[in-house]
């Protein structure tokens, strides 16, 4: 067991409780994710365009909210924030057990996407905090395989769950949101650097907070412009793929569930080694490539003629993730000035945002207007284009000295 234990003292102990509260959380949150859009289309009475327009509420709020959450954590620290989102999550997934009606799903969906908003740009930028450059793409990689342990076993147990009671799954899944809180209260200390803390204070005392003028960082604005097909990609995953399957095989959901189950133990068997093998090559490169898989993976949605041929897209689709997610994230954390870390996070965040919020609804309609083959091709020539942009933008970020402009720090 030597190996065991050389893997933990490779890393810090913050990076451990983040790893078993990911796979805590994400084992709750992936009985009940795919599953989340048919729960909302059974309660709206079979409106699927409803049903979309309720989920985007929870990646709205995050963009609205998104930048104010990372200026929070570069002020105030990532722990705060951190424990904070958990606990309005939690909140949240426990409501929808008694939620009955649109207005009340509304409402739980925005309370939602305040503690989505509030987590991710604290815990990103937590891991720049902490983890030196060269280890962060495999550090990045390490979270992706805790989120997939979850993704493995989550969508089949959710699928028994959902048939006999959706609620169990929102109970559990509130549960392990609040355990993830308290292991984060009591295990992982503060990593704001102190420098920056001291600096928040006196801002805080003189109200001249550093600002972050988005004109001074264009390259922090087209590389997340360039995510969006990916992000786009993601969002008609979880809501129109399924849809889209339901017109091809009688027993959909078991379909969607296995299809995710293979992503989610491809993840866990293979994300660090992939990762490993990636830090050989440009990071530009890498996510060229991810662009090309995800590209083919769209086509494979839309035009599949069997289930074997639903699964090498799959396959590509987890491959493709496997090396765009730990170096798009490396490339942020190289390029963001330590003081703006967490701004930085929750702007490139925010191309989740606007396809969380737009994308279910533009797929409710494209899908009824052209069809899901024709809607996931669309996609994948989006994709094509976004991964040639792409490439330029990591190109430039990764071979740039880190911020565009410490310079727009204004007084």
């Amino acid at each position: 067991m030597v190996w065991l234990q050389q893997m933990i003292a490779r890393y810090d102990t913050t990076i451990w409780i983040r790893v078993i509260g990911t796979v805590l959380t994400t084992f709750a949150g992936f009985m009940l994710r795919p599953f989340l859009a048919f729960y909302l289309y059974d309660r709206m009475d079979g409106n699927l365009l409803v049903a979309a327009m309720v989920t985007s509420l929870q990646p709205l709020t995050s963009i609205i909210s998104g930048y104010f959450a990372g200026s929070l954590s570069d002020r105030y620290g990532r722990k705060p924030l951190m424990i904070a989102a958990l606990a309005i999550e939690a909140i949240s997934m426990a409501g929808y057990i008694w939620a009955d009606s649109i207005f009340a799903f509304a409402a739980l969906t925005v309370l939602n996407g305040i503690g989505a908003s509030l987590f991710w740009p604290a815990a990103s930028a937590q891991i720049t905090d902490v983890v030196p450059e060269e280890k962060r793409s495999e550090v990045f990689a390490l979270l992706h395989t805790a989120l997939n342990l979850g993704a493995a076993a989550g969508p089949l147990i959710g699928v028994a769950i959902y048939k006999v009671n959706p609620a169990i799954a929102f109970g559990i899944c509130s549960c392990m949101l609040f355990v993830y809180a308290l292991l984060l209260f009591w295990k992982v200390p503060e990593t704001l650097p102190d420098h920056i803390r001291a600096q928040a204070s006196r801002s805080a005392k003189t109200d001249q907070a550093p600002r972050l003028k988005l004109a001074e960082h264009p390259t922090l604005i087209w590389m997340t412009l360039a995510a969006v097909p990916v992000s786009l990609l993601y969002s008609q995953v979880e809501i129109i793929l399924p849809q889209h399957l339901r017109t091809q095989y009688t027993d959909f959901l078991s379909v969607f569930a296995t299809l995710m189950t293979i992503n989610g133990v491809l993840v866990v068997c293979c994300q660090i080694a992939i990762a490993k093998y990636a830090e050989r090559f440009p990071a530009h490169w890498v996510i060229l490539t991810a662009y090309l898989f995800l590209a083919c993976v769209g086509f494979g949605y839309g035009w599949a003629p069997g289930f074997l041929i639903l699964v090498l897209a799959e396959v590509l689709f987890t491959i493709g993730e496997m090396l765009y997610g730990p170096q798009i994230q490396k490339a942020i954390s190289v390029m963001a000035p330590e003081e703006y870390r967490g701004r930085y996070f929750a702007i490139f965040g925010a191309n989740w945002g606007i396809t969380g919020t737009i994308g279910p609804s533009v797929g409710a309609v494209a899908f009824k207007g052209i069809g899901g083959a024709l809607w996931f091709s669309i996609l994948g020539l989006l994709l094509l284009v976004g991964g040639l942009f792409q490439y330029r933008f990591v190109k430039k970020a990764t071979q740039a000295e880190p911020a565009e402009s410490v310079q727009s720090l204004s007084s």
